[in-house]
């Protein structure tokens, strides 16, 4: 049977291995998060040097508020370039790649940055880094493993960027980009779910 051949599911093989493997990433970021969540409410003061520190003057809301939009932006190219290749219009198709992986990269630019800010500290809010409190450890394996996601995938999108330059790029690779614009739009969909669960629950 081929790589693209349906199943007993009706469903072809790469899009249910694929299907497989997001279900049990779930199951891994579910843990990363719960994780974050629970020594949060046991442990709901950040002491750093001595001093209890509110998360909120660590966070730069604004600029991960921008981020978050920036990458559900990415989504919505990723969708359209999976739409462009049913339509067999690869020019179309590698430009809504390449607007996806611009918006990735925009997004990862954006945690570097944060995780400097935080790691710098500021006048009302001293370093934090991933040893010197909990909340830094859960909360740096958490989004740095997103983060890790991110990068996979925008490697992964490059490299059909400048593949689909190929002539032997065609029709043939259409199941193959909606795969990875499955994988894409799971890495956004956690991002949904990291954003208020970490950063806007600390304003409420």
């Amino acid at each position: 049977m081929s790589a693209t051949a349906p199943t007993n599911t009706g469903i072809p093989n790469k899009k249910l291995a694929m299907w497989a493997f997001l279900a049990s990433d779930c199951m891994f970021f579910g843990t990363l998060i719960s994780t974050h969540l629970i020594y949060r409410r046991v442990n709901p003061d950040v002491v750093i040097d001595g001093s209890v520190v509110p998360v909120t003057n660590i966070f730069d809301i604004e600029l991960t508020s921008a981020s978050t939009f920036i990458l559900l932006m990415s989504s919505l190219t990723m969708a359209l370039a999976v739409s462009a290749m049913h339509k067999h219009n690869i020019k179309a198709a590698r430009n809504f790649l390449l607007g996806t992986i611009l918006f990735g990269s925009l997004f990862i630019g954006a945690q570097v940055y944060e995780f400097n800010h935080f790691v710098h500290g500021t006048d009302i809010a001293p370093s934090l880094t991933l040893t010197n409190t909990i909340f830094g450890s859960t909360f740096y394996v958490l989004t740095g493993t997103h983060g890790v996601h991110v990068l996979l995938g925008l490697i992964w999108l490059t490299t059909w960027y400048f593949f689909s330059f190929s002539k032997k790029f065609g029709e043939e690779h259409v199941m193959d980009v909606e795969i990875t614009g499955l994988y894409w739009h799971f890495v956004d969909i956690v991002w949904v779910l990291i954003f208020p669960l970490v950063y806007i629950l600390e304003y409420i």
